[in-house]
């Protein structure tokens, strides 16, 4: 455990509606317990869960693993406004802060894949340059040996063709990538580019990173993805932040519902 707790600041109070203290439950909240390895953030959309995430992680000074720093991203401006409001309970110091959203992978990716292009493309200009001038000199083979050098790390660390991954594999190949042991890595809706096999996978993931000494922080829709054992889960709605149990999980309750009787949920979503 590196965070175990979020507490307002004494004096700092908001009344007015502005974003992130439009949420009813924000200007209310005093506090949140962390007390698992793993806690998961749950609840309706617009409640408020992902932004409880982004606070908690601006609050860390996590970095940001393929989307914009935290501190200059325009989208995390209500996420550093919540943060301001709260100190955080630090037990230990952890050795890596990230945090990585679903949606930015494949901005990432993106950028991975454009860099090993123009590297190579700079291997093949430097060897045309030197060639002319020194066909078999030194200097030739340095200046291709670092610019090889540079796309066969990232070649290492995200595969020779990383955008011709699916969505789901490459978030896995990234997130494994970056899990190192002793982190605290917050992670908003993992499970959305990601099969039910692939979500199981990245249970695995987390278990082994707990087992390694990692603390997890995770926004989430997915009722497998909860039943994490050991696990806490945080519900965030209109009622504020509480500790429930998996089976109390509204989106439990509705999947169990659907695969149970799906004629009759369709019907009645169908008819009204």
């Amino acid at each position: 455990m590196f965070l175990a707790a979020m507490e307002r600041a004494e004096g700092y109070g908001r009344e007015d509606r502005v974003f992130p203290w439009s949420l009813p439950w924000l200007r209310g909240l005093e506090g949140v317990q962390l007390r698992a390895a793993v806690t998961f953030l749950v609840g309706e959309n617009g409640a408020g869960k992902s932004t409880l995430l982004e606070g908690m992680a601006a609050g860390m000074r996590a970095v940001a693993a393929g989307g914009r720093d935290l501190e200059r991203d325009t989208t995390l401006e209500g996420a550093r406004e919540m943060a301001r409001a709260f100190r955080f309970v630090r037990r230990r110091h952890a050795k890596v802060r990230l945090f990585l959203r679903a949606d930015d992978v494949f901005g990432f990716t993106n950028r991975v894949a454009d860099d090993m292009r123009a590297l190579a493309a700079a291997a093949a200009a430097a060897a045309e340059a030197f060639g002319r001038e020194m066909p078999e000199g030194l200097g030739r083979r340095l200046a291709q040996g670092v610019v090889r050098g540079e796309r066969l790390a990232l070649a290492c660390s995200y595969g020779e063709n990383p955008d011709g991954r699916s969505h789901g594999e490459t978030f896995l190949a990234l997130l494994r990538r970056r899990l190192a042991p002793g982190g605290l890595y917050f992670l908003d809706e993992p499970e959305t580019p990601l099969s039910p096999a692939r979500v199981l996978a990245l249970m695995a993931m987390l278990a082994q990173g707990v087992a390694r000494g990692s603390q997890f922080v995770i926004a989430t829709h997915s009722p497998i993805l909860m039943a994490l054992p050991g696990a806490a889960i945080l519900e965030v709605g209109a009622g504020g932040v509480r500790e429930t149990a998996w089976e109390e999980v509204e989106h439990v309750r509705v999947t169990r519902a659907f695969l149970a009787y799906p004629a009759r949920v369709l019907r009645q979503v169908l008819e009204g």
